[in-house]
């Protein structure tokens, strides 16, 4: 009997570990990640702490960006670097890593943990102003099987008079969805935000659809059509044609050839992209009679591949 009770009580513990809402909101929460993103007008290099969201409790933590610029420091050159920290690594895993490979997940099995707020920066560079995406906070969040556009809130011209809160949308991370389809995009609506210079358009996803890699999206435009009807009666309309455009990477295998061993998200070393471009496979003319009675032919994209 006692046995029995025992059992019991380990396997209610385990079944509320994984929903206690306590671990979840603290366990899956915003860690600094700093980014370089170039130089400001006076030269000197810029790298803002965009965020990032971890989704393990405790565990290894990672070393701060003073710490790797001392260790890289004692070193002749980067690759040299690299050498010395993969040796290190080598062999058994450290108690710190294995105590990181023994952490659950804070949001479960069918949870991830995922940016809940954004901000849009804006950062005045040498080249030109740059905008940078940074998480503010973050939330478990619960994997979908289908792709559908979900929420997504950004914050832009943040502390100032102009601040607005736009839902810019996005495309669910469809589990199950077949090798080389992804959820993406094909339909957006421009939204206009008030500055103190201009308006800005702001492009938001309004539809996502689960399409290949290299896809093609609608994209109209209008042209001015003269049409000539019986007895010499002569009309001009709009002309509406979905020309179209082709959206989508190309770039093929993992980049990453060195990954940390405490954190596999984070990687230390890339290679060179080997990426092709997604242009127009096959398209379709349209001709028509223009304001100057002279015969105007314009091409539509029908469908789009990976050309490298």
């Amino acid at each position: 009997m006692f046995v029995l009770c025992f059992l019991v009580t380990a396997v209610l513990s385990k079944h509320i570990d994984h929903r206690n809402l306590f671990t979840q909101r603290v366990c899956c929460k915003r860690q600094s990640h700093f980014v370089y993103i170039g130089q400001d007008i006076s030269g000197n290099p810029v790298s803002v702490d965009v965020g990032m969201c971890r989704s393990h409790c405790g565990g290894a933590s990672r070393p701060s960006h003073e710490t790797v610029q001392q260790d890289y420091s004692k070193h002749s050159s980067m690759l040299e670097f690299l050498r010395s920290k993969k040796m290190r690594t080598r062999g058994p895993l450290a108690p710190e890593s294995s105590e990181a490979l023994n952490q659950l997940p804070s949001c479960g099995m069918n949870q991830v943990c995922e940016p809940t707020g954004m901000r849009v920066d804006r950062v005045l560079l040498l080249e030109g102003p740059r905008e940078v995406e940074v998480i503010e906070e973050c939330h478990c969040e619960i994997k979908l099987s289908h792709c559908i556009r979900v929420p997504a809130l950004r914050t832009y011209y943040s502390e100032t008079p102009y601040e607005t809160v736009i839902d810019v949308g996005g495309c669910s991370k469809a589990k199950g969805s077949p090798e080389g389809f992804s959820c993406v995009p094909t339909k957006f609506d421009p939204v206009l935000v008030d500055t103190p210079n201009k308006v800005d358009l702001i492009q938001t996803v309004a539809a996502c659809e689960l399409k290949e890699s290299c896809y093609r999206v609608p994209y109209v435009e209008y042209y001015y059509e003269t049409v000539h009807h019986a007895y010499g009666v002569k009309e001009e309309r709009l002309k509406e044609i979905d020309v179209g455009r082709c959206l989508g990477g190309c770039t093929t295998g993992n980049r990453c050839l060195l990954r940390s061993p405490s954190d596999p998200e984070i990687c230390h070393l890339w290679t060179e992209r080997q990426s092709s471009s997604c242009t127009p496979q096959s398209y379709e003319s349209h001709s028509f009679v223009n304001q100057h009675g002279q015969i105007r032919t314009v091409l539509s994209i029908t469908s789009c591949l990976c050309q490298k």
